[in-house]
């Protein structure tokens, strides 16, 4: 089985609709995708009709999902959500809490970026983000247009857009201690995302990793494009020392980023301990498949 549990569409900062994805996830010969949009689950929906309209036999099964925006002490963190009950409502009013600051934050950004120098406009980024969740790459790939910086990851460093940089601001964030309590009040599992991709930013230590095990933390991403093959290595005897899983993912985002669907993947045994912790939600089969739980 191919298990990729972490990609992005346009109902976040992704360039393939939901039903794009899910059409390109099947044809890269995935047997499970997961759609862990940032802060929403509003993809959900188109992602599962297409799901079912796949010619059979498909076998692709689908997790719903969502990528939480998580700060600690200054340091922000995401938490991959899976399997929750989208409509619990404590779970629910905190996403539209972080999704109703993207906008204003996203004006001070740009606001910063023209004190620098840099003619980016928030029309720009609105038609960059078209029905997204507007965030950080949508300004970043502005740059890109205007010729700032050649690519999207060029944007996220000091310079610019990267957690404490020059044209960065802070939006309305959960505490990663929250998260895994809401989420799992929802009936989902929750996974720290590329926990240390340091090209992004400050990392938490491990001492919090091992916090937020105790907490109730289910597992950590480990085999992610931004990890060397010396840190997956040692994220996945973290992993094993905290009693943790340790999944692989591509964050796929369609053409805004380099990976591709399935460049990483969960070990199947893995995926089923998640489906297995799950009561808010199941994995959705397609055509001529099986939850694959």
């Amino acid at each position: 089985m191919r298990i990729d549990l972490h990609t992005h569409s346009t109902a976040s900062d992704g360039t393939d609709t939901p039903a794009e994805l899910v059409r390109n996830a099947a044809a890269a010969g995935l047997d499970v995708v997961a759609l862990t949009d940032h802060d929403t689950t509003r993809g959900h929906a188109e992602a599962i009709a297409a799901l079912r309209g796949l010619p059979e036999p498909a076998g692709l099964s689908l997790v719903t999902g969502a990528e939480l925006s998580c700060r600690l002490d200054g340091v922000g963190l995401h938490m991959l959500a899976y399997l929750f009950d989208p409509d619990e409502p404590e779970l629910a009013r905190e996403r539209e809490l972080v999704r109703d600051d993207r906008v204003p934050r996203a004006k001070t950004m740009i606001g910063k970026l023209r004190e620098l120098g840099v003619d980016v406009t928030w029309e720009r980024v609105a038609r960059i983000a078209g029905d997204g969740s507007v965030g950080r790459p949508h300004i970043a790939e502005a740059l890109v247009e205007l010729g700032v910086v050649p690519t999207v990851s060029d944007a996220f460093t000091p310079q610019w857009l990267a957690d404490g940089g020059r044209a960065y601001a802070e939006k309305h964030e959960l505490d990663p201690f929250d998260a895994i309590r809401l989420v799992k009040a929802a009936g989902g599992v929750t996974v720290f995302a590329h926990p240390a991709a340091a090209k992004r930013g400050r990392t938490v230590p491990e001492s919090v990793i091992a916090e937020l095990a105790a907490a109730g933390l289910d597992g950590i991403e480990a085999d992610h494009m931004d990890h060397a093959p010396e840190t997956r290595a040692r994220l996945r005897g973290l992993a094993a020392d905290l009693g943790l899983l340790a999944t692989g993912s591509s964050d796929y985002h369609g053409s805004r980023k380099t990976c591709v669907l399935g460049e990483f993947t969960t070990d199947p045994e893995v995926y089923g301990e998640i489906t297995r912790r799950a009561t808010g939600a199941f994995p959705v089969p397609g055509a001529g498949g099986s939850p694959a739980a």
